[in-house]
């Protein structure tokens, strides 16, 4: 498998794509300048204590207090309120050496009890704001490094459960609890694996210096502020995502370029020559075909080559996804069963690409065919499992009811990615909207390779506006044009025909007798 990194950065906002030989997996918008990022450190102050809620409401700078719950407070809540106390105070150390922990917090306890007006804590933004509320927050604070996460006020070291051989967690185990510091836990990530002790040793000092930096914000900070900034999205997702796959990094800015090859080389200097500056004309995901698959990725339909298409709507409470099969042609040897189960299986992976790339969360209700063989069923749960497994946000998937509805749960730690598919009717002085016109062709030729392949016509002729006509019949090189590629691929005789009646995006279809093909 190949991944890239596709990077257009702008002065408002950095935009990265992660492709997967070729495809579009995910897509991530970062503001620059965000203040409320996943995994930043505030010292805040409490504003309301919601006892009905048994959470609080509390201040972090933000234009809405965020919410903290007492089931994210942590266990070890009083010793961090002690410590901070003690730094903003002035008279603490940064190290835990000679830290006492206070007990912990009852696990069914009453935020009242703990906490009042004014208090100043330190937490940890969970989820960042999303749509009318502000940021969801956790007192059990981390801090994640490539291959650990160091835990305050923990003497825990635990590892990553995908680590599956007893021999190399017991290695692991050892060596960490060998070089960490008093006072701190750590889990141990699934990259450690078979990882040098160099490497663990390095990053744990990176993480211990990180501390270093939060406290000597803490000393002289007044509620609310940041003490500790996460990485920047796109560092994050190279940290947190950089393997042996990742073969190409592209970006079109020169010093977020040099940043890149600098963070690289701290954490795989092996890796560093993959980062690639462009300078391009086009704009760089124009180059890289990011653009086109936005267009027909990000709209209310998504139809796949085959005819299958997907319709997704969005609710306040849950998203939808109602698979359809669309223009694809039953195989004359296949039963019913047997073309719903195909359908499923093939709009099943398209719905796990769907909730990466949009960063769909909360609860997905997935209606797919009818299926009355209840193997096909459960198959179709394993597969939707399997093409899920990959996916980093934490979800659960119950097996499809018998209305072949199948309901899933995916965290949200982030608004979900939204993107305006439409432009603007080149046809209507601009007062109406179309579907992109970077799909028409596509959606041209995806009719023609039905209509040839499924109805079994050879002999077609294709009515369109006169723009896209030269555009189909101008030369492409010395010899081809889009309609010669057209009739070779598809083994067909073309004519394409400008007619000026038709609007933009209008088009159709007739045989040889010319009687229109209705789709």
């Amino acid at each position: 498998m190949s991944v890239e990194l596709i990077i257009d950065s702008t002065p408002k906002e950095v935009v990265i794509a992660i492709l997967s030989n070729g495809k579009l997996l995910e897509l991530h918008k970062e503001k620059i300048n965000n203040n409320f990022s996943v995994g930043d450190i505030y010292l805040a102050k409490v504003k309301k204590i919601m006892p009905g809620l048994n959470a609080t409401f509390v201040n972090v700078g933000y234009e809405k207090d965020a919410f903290l719950h007492y089931l994210d407070l942590g266990p070890n809540f009083h010793s961090f309120v002690k410590y901070t106390k003690g730094v903003v105070g002035g008279g603490l150390p940064s190290d835990l050496q000679n830290f006492k922990f206070e007990p912990e917090i009852e696990k069914a306890g009453k935020i009242e009890k703990v906490l009042k007006t004014n208090d100043q804590i330190l937490v940890q933004i969970a989820k960042e704001p999303i749509s009318t509320k502000g940021p969801r927050l956790s007192s059990e604070i981390s801090i994640a490094g490539r291959y650990l996460v160091l835990v305050p006020f923990s003497d825990k070291v635990s590892v990553s459960q995908k680590i599956k051989d007893a021999e190399e967690r017991d290695r692991l185990i050892k060596l960490i609890k060998s070089i960490k510091p008093k006072g701190f836990g750590v889990i141990i990530r699934t990259v450690a694996k078979n990882k040098k002790v160099a490497d663990l040793h390095t990053d744990m000092d990176d993480l211990t210096k990180k501390w270093e930096l939060c406290y000597n914000a803490m000393k002289d900070a007044h509620a609310p502020k940041k003490v500790l900034g996460e990485l920047d999205r796109t560092s994050a997702l190279l940290r947190d995502l950089l393997n042996s796959d990742f073969n190409s990094i592209t970006v079109n800015d020169d010093t977020l370029y040099n940043e890149l090859r600098t963070y690289l080389h701290t954490i795989a200097p092996d890796k560093e020559k993959i980062v690639k500056q462009y300078t391009g004309k086009m704009p760089i995901f124009d180059n890289f075909g990011v653009e086109k698959q936005i267009k027909s990725l990000f709209g209310r339909n998504v139809t796949l080559k085959s005819g299958i298409y997907l319709i997704i709507e969005h609710t306040e409470a849950l998203h939808v996804i109602d698979v359809n099969s669309g223009q694809r042609g039953k195989r004359q040897d296949s039963t019913q069963e047997q073309n719903a189960l195909e359908v499923n299986l093939e709009a099943a992976e398209e719905v796990a690409r769907q909730l990466r790339l949009r960063d769909m969360g909360g609860i997905v209700v997935v209606d797919f065919i009818d299926m009355k063989e209840s193997e096909n069923r459960q198959l179709l749960y394993e597969k939707m499992k399997e093409f899920m497994k990959d996916d980093r946000a934490k979800h659960n998937i119950l097996p499809p009811s018998k209305f072949g509805l199948v309901q899933i749960t995916r965290q949200r730690v982030r608004p979900e990615m939204e993107i305006k598919t439409s432009e603007k009717c080149p046809s209507c002085g601009g007062s109406g909207e179309v579907q992109s016109t970077v799909l028409l062709v596509e959606e041209i030729e995806n009719n023609i390779r039905y209509i040839t392949q499924h109805l079994n016509m050879k002999t077609l002729k294709i009515n369109v506006h006169p723009f896209v006509e030269a555009f189909i019949n101008k030369r492409k090189g010395l010899f081809s044009s889009l309609r010669k590629e057209w009739q070779n691929r598809f083994k067909c005789s073309l004519e394409i025909m400008p007619t000026t009646s038709y609007n933009f995006l209008q088009y159709k279809f007739f045989d040889r007798n010319d009687e229109e093909i209705h789709l």
